[in-house]
């Protein structure tokens, strides 16, 4: 654990505030159910390696653990999209950004049509 007023100390605490501020609804069914869908990284389509809970719309900036906000991703990506917006993110990386807005829209109609979603609202506006 680092010291009590190191820089990764204090964005640690403030991590651990803004994630007890928020009400995260994903079940461990419905994640199972994204990495199905997705089928790999939903980023850069890396499969066979382990992949990582993603939020479309980051916690820093009001977004949440919900079936319709988080996307599977490799560590590669989850790491190098930290806390930016996708779709900014994804022109600067040179990755298909309409392709990822098309499956993201599939994943979410086929999520709703095999009754996963049947409470949730739809998807947040980041993903435009």
């Amino acid at each position: 654990m680092p010291a009590p007023r190191t820089r990764r100390a204090r964005a640690a605490r403030k991590r651990q505030r803004r994630m007890a501020s928020v009400e995260h609804d994903l079940s461990p069914g419905e994640w199972t159910a994204l990495q199905e869908a997705w089928g790999g990284c939903a980023y850069c389509g890396a499969t066979g390696g382990p992949v990582q809970k993603d939020c479309v719309l980051p916690i820093s900036r009001g977004g949440r653990y919900t079936l319709l906000n988080v996307v599977p991703a490799c560590a590669s990506c989850n790491a190098s999209k930290c806390n930016d917006e996708v779709t900014g993110w994804l022109r600067r990386k040179r990755l298909d950004e309409r392709a990822f807005l098309v499956r993201l829209a599939t994943v979410h109609a086929e999520l709703r049509q095999s009754g996963a979603t049947a409470a949730c609202p739809p998807a947040p506006p980041a993903a435009r």
